[in-house]
């Protein structure tokens, strides 16, 4: 990731300053500020922050893929989050490459963390309103026709092949929901270590 090159990055501000004497005799003054980055915490929310997205864009594209087979129509939160997953990469993408120059500001990533976190914590509530939810949710609908089912299909037919398919669709929402909650508290994490970095070159 960017453990070499995470540890500062450069940001130049110049002010230009009129010395005495001759006419026109300026002296250009550059001002040099270095943000200190702690590495490890940030490969290690970069690389979180990509098995989550990765996950709920594989998650939700497979979701679709079925609904499509099955003629039914697509729940919004869908194509939603694959969006806002998308977007988390690209920002994570765009950090790397600020990163390479020496040019990661904390205000960037503060600014681009919340609106990241306001666009998680929308799907976080939706994800958690379909699976917790009191009217026929999905964690209900597991617990009663798929882990719940007694005595559990076995052997090779087309019934246990159906409930292990049904497992495996539940086993994926709680997957999707554990994502969602682990990259929300991630985005709030990177958002302090983005205003330590500058708290501390205020010092």
């Amino acid at each position: 990731m960017a453990s070499t090159v995470t540890s500062d990055s450069l940001v130049y501000d110049r002010s230009r300053g009129i010395g005495s004497g001759g006419a026109g005799g300026g002296v250009n003054v550059e001002r040099v500020h270095k943000y200190h980055w702690p590495a490890i915490q940030l490969n290690v929310w970069m690389l979180i922050m990509l098995i989550a997205a990765c996950t709920i864009i594989g998650v939700f594209a497979t979701f679709i893929d079925v609904q499509n087979i099955l003629l039914l129509p697509v729940p919004w939160y869908f194509p939603y989050f694959i969006t806002v997953s998308s977007l988390t990469i690209l920002f994570i993408a765009f950090l790397l490459a600020l990163i390479f120059q020496r040019r990661l500001l904390p205000s960037i990533v503060m600014i681009g963390g919340f609106i990241l976190f306001v666009l998680w914590l929308v799907g976080l509530i939706v994800i958690s309103v379909q699976l917790w939810g009191p009217n026929g949710s999905v964690n209900s609908s597991c617990n009663l026709f798929v882990f719940g089912a007694d005595p559990q299909p076995t052997g090779q037919n087309l019934v246990t092949l159906a409930w292990l398919e049904q497992r495996s669709i539940c086993q994926s929402w709680y997957a999707v929901f554990s994502f969602a909650l682990v990259g929300t508290v991630f985005l709030v994490w990177i958002m302090v270590i983005a205003y330590q970095v500058f708290a501390d070159d205020r010092r």
